[in-house]
């Protein structure tokens, strides 16, 4: 269960997310649906379509159950998916 205290090490493939500052001023305030993610990269589905946007250099915001939200910098949560869900595991 995705939890604001857990949610940096939990898949964040289908939270809504925005980004509320970024070194590119261009992208911050696009939001959407997380649709995909790598290493070093998201990818939302926004009202004008896919945006793969690089989680470094921005903070996200992350919406839970439509009600609680939290930022997260984009620093803590660019490793490989799996390597999040493992310290999760151990952890």
């Amino acid at each position: 269960m995705i939890t604001l205290e857990n949610i940096a090490n939990h898949e964040p493939i289908g939270l809504d997310t925005q980004i509320v500052e970024s070194t590119n001023n261009q992208i911050v305030g696009f939001s959407g649906k997380v649709v995909d993610e790598t290493r070093s990269t998201f990818t939302i589905q926004t009202q004008t379509g896919l945006k793969m946007i690089p989680k470094e250099h921005s903070k996200w915001k992350f919406t839970i159950n439509g009600t609680q939200s939290c930022v997260i910098d984009g620093l803590e949560i660019s490793k490989r998916p799996e390597e999040r869900l493992k310290v999760k595991k151990n952890g």
